[in-house]
């Protein structure tokens, strides 16, 4: 799965994080990442656990960023990578409950 977002510098996610120097919270980039496994058809997907997080990058303001899913080979953890041109912004391995339709 994979997908290409832009935040607009008018988003919520940069209401207070920073005044004066915003930056896309973690949490947000996360949020990208159920939205486009929700997204895939699967099931509904419920957020469990996650692991090997790293944030590498701060994301400012109408930057493209591509998104990266994989399924492993256990059914219900997905390996993610977000980048914005080379450089990795963040990475690590979501694990959920679905509910099959």
């Amino acid at each position: 799965m994979s997908a290409s977002v832009t935040t607009p510098g008018d988003s919520p996610w940069f209401s207070g994080h920073f005044p004066g120097d915003p930056i896309l919270p973690g949490i947000a980039q996360l949020k990208m990442v159920v939205d486009l496994i929700s997204a895939s058809g699967r099931g509904r997907f419920s957020l469990t656990g996650l692991s090997r997080v790293k944030f590498r990058k701060i994301v400012r303001p109408d930057e493209s960023l591509d998104i990266q899913v994989t399924c492993t080979d256990k059914e219900d953890q997905y390996i993610f990578r977000i980048t914005s041109g080379e450089e990795e912004v963040c990475s690590g391995r979501m694990i959920s409950t679905q509910n099959l339709k």
